[in-house]
């Protein structure tokens, strides 16, 4: 396969899966936010490789100088420092330039932060929303809380271990009895899930910790039965301007939180 994004550890060498080694072995380039990083990897699992740095700021350059190998027929595989490429990190840009020149790509799955956090706070839901890296500044966030109250599912979000305890105080000041459970250094020797409100987190974390950080919201409250009135609303009003129900109820349901199958059962 010319293009294989490969998953790699979060933390622990031992998560990678044989395929992705194996992959790594066989490529003609692996592709690395830091080759050092990278290097340290291949070492521990005794893999000679030919790295090639691939970062944010030369993202855009190595995937117009690559473009021409992967069509050439040349193998190369993709990771990041840590978990899936493309996801928060680099690497979307590459992969749509080789789909869209009809170069094949494949993805080998493995470790996520995401996931591995969402199942270690203890507050798995139906399903979560994504947030990424957490915006910077306190009007933002304010923004996001605010934003998030009346979602009715749980949040994972990537946070820079500095600007863990201000983000903390920030959500307190907005929710202060939100569940929170803020996962540091998964699968590593010091890994640590401190679970409580988000006043008390914030509390536990008036400096900055040490490590990679993932923080895990919990459900927010449930919108009340105004706030419902006016969403059935919106869903009737598509519908009669002639938008299917079901996607009504999708439409409405991504803008204020409340589950589509509610809105769209509701609405009958």
């Amino acid at each position: 396969m010319p293009l294989a994004v490969c998953a790699t550890p979060i933390g622990n060498l031992e998560d990678v899966t044989l395929r992705v080694l194996a992959e790594l072995a066989a490529a003609d380039v692996v592709l690395c936010e830091d080759t050092r990083h990278t290097r340290v990897l291949l070492e521990r699992h005794g893999i000679e490789a030919k790295l090639l740095s691939y970062y944010e700021h030369n993202e855009a350059r190595r995937t117009a100088e690559l473009l021409p190998r992967l069509e050439a027929g040349e193998r190369a595989a993709l990771v990041s420092d840590a978990g899936l490429p493309g996801v928060s990190d680099p690497g979307a840009r590459l992969v749509r330039a080789a789909l869209e020149a009809g170069v094949s790509v494949t993805v080998l799955p493995g470790p996520s932060a995401v996931e591995t956090a969402f199942v270690a706070s203890g507050l798995v839901a139906e399903q979560y929303r994504f947030l990424g890296f957490l915006p910077r500044g306190e009007k933002r966030l304010a923004e996001l809380w605010e934003a998030l109250r009346g979602w009715p599912w749980p949040a994972v979000a990537f946070e820079s271990p500095q600007r863990l305890p201000a983000t903390l105080r920030s959500l307190a000041a907005a929710d202060p009895k939100r569940e929170v459970a803020v996962c540091r250094e998964l699968t590593k020797r010091f890994e640590e899930v401190v679970r409580g409100t988000a006043a008390e987190v914030a509390e536990r974390f008036a400096v900055p910790p040490k490590g990679e950080v993932t923080l895990v919201l919990g459900a927010g409250a449930a919108p009340d039965g105004a706030a419902e009135d006016r969403a059935l609303a919106a869903v009737t009003e598509l519908v009669a301007a002639g938008v299917p129900r079901r996607r009504a109820a999708e439409i409405v349901s991504g803008l204020v939180g409340i589950p589509r199958n509610r809105l769209y059962k509701r609405s009958l």
